[in-house]
């Protein structure tokens, strides 16, 4: 057993540099922090934007419980003997009547009194950046795309390459020549390309994490992360890996099994995105249903969906992180079984592949 294991760190050592450094393998990397780029954005127009808020308080100091107190019929005059000059004004005149839009802030909410003839007919308030909203954002985005696709497609280039990109190079026949066994060297390949979507994805999702925190101030954050921030980490940390897991094993097989894996891979995409139609009990054959049940915001759908496609949307009970955890590495395993079959009696011929 201990040559084994000698065996498959000496395949991962091999494979590591290979999978870390390959140059078809880059736009996986880019694939993986893209989202990461977008929190950054935001992160930095929440910034922005609170210091332009914190600015214009400065000069014009009004309290939220001073704007609360105005209510819709006040004249513009006594909108403004409480609260002030307003940030910016906007006037439209027309044949019928005049209305003026009046914006205050509070540094953490923007309002936006609209008067006809004078008169306040409307009043709306907007959060500059909300904790709570973002986190949704978070959760959607974490699960529509970055499981769905980020890591889907980046184990699709990863674990494909591990034996269809050696194919490809005409360089699989070196470790088929050595005194290896066929399952050591898909096990040794296997972890090499888990450890590296695993390292890949999971920072990306801890960058992601950090910033989304990142604008907010210090006393909201630690009241967050003491209030299961931290197990929210975990948690998303936590189902990157599982979908490294699993996804994995099914691409590696892919790339065993098929002369062109891209057309399972296709295959199985269509599944796993049209999970959210399908039946109950079909739900449970796909890995994204696993991963979400273990995700510990639910995602909301999209609010501009088509009615019709709304009407499609399907529901199941979530499985229990524990049964979720256990079925994920039991169909890993099952797959890296037939894999290691298809190991054992695998010829190759560069003419043909």
């Amino acid at each position: 057993m201990s040559q084994y294991w000698a065996q498959i760190r000496a395949v991962i050592r091999l494979e590591m540099k290979k999978t870390f450094l390959a140059k078809r393998g880059l736009w996986v990397y880019l694939l993986a922090f893209a989202p990461a780029l977008m929190f950054g954005a935001h992160a930095f127009d929440v910034m922005r934007t609170r210091q332009y808020q914190h600015e214009v308080i400065a000069g014009h100091p009004v309290s939220r419980n001073l704007l609360d107190s105005i209510k819709p019929g006040m004249t513009m005059d006594e909108v403004q003997v409480k609260l002030g000059d307003p940030t910016s004004r906007r006037t439209v005149t027309t044949r019928r009547r005049t209305r003026t839009w009046l914006r205050y802030t509070d540094g953490e909410s923007q309002y936006d009194f609209t008067f006809n003839d004078d008169e306040l007919e409307r009043i709306s308030v907007h959060e500059i950046a909300s904790l709570q909203e973002d986190k949704l954002i978070f959760a959607t985005v974490f699960q529509f795309f970055f499981v769905r696709l980020a890591i889907f497609f980046g184990c699709v280039g990863i674990f494909m390459n591990l034996f269809r990109g050696e194919l490809i190079d005409k360089s699989l026949h070196f470790y088929l020549l050595a005194p290896i066994r066929r399952e050591v060297l898909l096990a040794g390949k296997y972890l090499a390309g888990l450890i590296a979507t695993v390292v890949i994805f999971t920072t990306s999702t801890a960058l992601q994490f950090w910033l989304l925190v990142l604008p907010y101030d210090s006393a909201s954050v630690s009241q967050y992360m003491q209030n299961g921030g931290w197990q929210h980490l975990a948690a998303y940390l936590g189902v990157t890996a599982l979908a490294c897991l699993g996804y994995g094993s099914v691409f590696l097989a892919a790339g065993l099994f098929f002369r062109n894996p891209l057309i399972p891979a296709g295959i199985v995409l269509v599944w796993e995105s049209a999970n959210l139609f399908l039946p109950a009990a079909l739900k449970k054959i796909s890995v994204i249903f696993y991963l979400q049940s273990l995700c510990p915001i639910v995602a909301p759908p999209d609010r501009d969906m088509n009615p019709l496609l709304a009407l499609l949307i399907s529901s199941a009970e979530p499985t229990p992180a524990a049964l979720a955890v256990a079925g994920l590495f039991a169909v890993t395993a099952v797959i890296l079984f037939f894999g290691a079959r298809k190991a054992r009696t695998l010829e190759i011929n560069y003419g043909t592949d």
